[in-house]
């Protein structure tokens, strides 16, 4: 009788008395307000941009590839490390794609390498060394350390085993007392991967994709939403309803913005992406991400497409599997899309 889950409950149904995630006013007229409430919920960005001054840390021959590691800066105080992977024989500038890991280790997890650096020749974890896929496939690609993850945990974190810890709560706790949020953070240094990328002799600024796994599947939906430069995008693991998901079992807290379900479900933030490209892979027995709001949520996404004479640029793979990346079908769409 005293547990708040029913104020909860009627939270939600307060803003949406049907239960089910409807579209009640058209797109063409809602997704300007929700695009402005996204960037009011996301906090304040900095005002200028910091130079990006960008290093190459090691440049190392792998199997068909060359692997990189670069920093830049994001903003003062503030600089990434990224691996980026490079097909070997690139015939002038080639297509890239932004490659955003979820929680567990880092940048290292989706580029094949263990914790410490050393090559990973185990079966591949939920990752599934996916940058290392893209990369197979033609597309230069870039993985940055997620602040909060790997290297770039609080100091107080790094003694902790990377594979178990980060620094989510911390940063997001912190941030919060100065008006940000830490997706905030983590979408506008994705920004500016986007523009470190534009300044490679080797990319394709116009042929530039990206993917996200859980976590990173947040990045990757709401920069793509923002930033018009990202052309095709593909999200792993992520794609669902804020009843279905987030509201229905605890997640990290840097999936949470604040203020944005009286303006927002997640799929019409998603959908802030049409009409361009957008391929949704999750697989069926994902316990963090039910299937059931997933395909609410892809109902919603092929309103919108429609709605943008666009419905030949969302694709979907509910594929048979858990809390994973899959890209039996992802990969080769996204070479295709990139025109690679």
């Amino acid at each position: 009788m005293w547990c708040p889950d029913d104020y909860l409950d009627n939270l939600y149904d307060s803003l949406n008395g049907s239960g089910a995630l409807v579209l009640d006013t058209p797109w063409s007229e809602k997704k300007i307000g929700v695009r402005s409430k996204l960037l009011e919920s996301l906090g304040a960005f900095p005002e200028q941009a910091a130079d990006l001054k960008p290093i190459v840390l090691h440049r190392i021959e792998r199997d068909g590839y060359i692997e990189e590691r670069v920093e830049y800066s994001t903003d003062g105080n503030l600089r990434v490390p990224a691996y980026v992977l490079i097909p070997k024989r690139l015939k002038g500038r080639t297509p890239a794609v932004l490659a955003w890991h979820g929680h567990g280790y880092g940048s290292r997890e989706i580029v094949g390498l263990q914790p410490d650096g050393t090559i990973d020749d185990t079966q591949p974890g939920i990752h599934q060394h996916f940058a290392v896929q893209l990369v197979q496939r033609g597309m230069i690609v870039i993985a940055p350390e997620i602040i909060g993850f790997g290297d770039r945990r609080m100091q107080a974190d790094r003694a902790k085993d990377s594979r178990k810890s980060s620094s989510c709560s911390s940063l997001a706790s912190r941030l919060l007392l100065y008006g940000r949020t830490l997706a905030g953070l983590r979408i506008y240094e994705a920004m500016r991967t986007m523009d470190y990328l534009a300044t490679r002799e080797d990319v394709d600024a116009k042929r530039i994709g990206s993917m996200g796994f859980s976590g990173g599947g947040l990045i990757a939906s709401l920069s793509s939403a923002l930033d018009e430069r990202i052309h095709a995008t593909v999200i792993c693991a992520f794609t669902s309803t804020f009843r279905g998901s987030l509201l229905s079992m605890n997640h990290c807290i840097d999936n949470y913005l604040p203020s944005i379900l009286p303006n927002a479900d997640l799929p019409e933030l998603i959908g802030l992406i049409a009409p361009r490209s957008l391929f949704v892979e999750s697989g069926v027995d994902d316990p963090l991400f039910p299937i059931q709001s997933v395909r609410e949520a892809i109902r919603v996404l092929n309103e919108i497409y429609e709605a943008e004479k666009a419905s030949e640029r969302f694709e979907v793979d509910l594929f048979p599997g858990k809390h994973e990346v899959s890209g039996r079908q992802s990969y080769d769409w996204l070479a295709n899309r990139l025109k690679v």
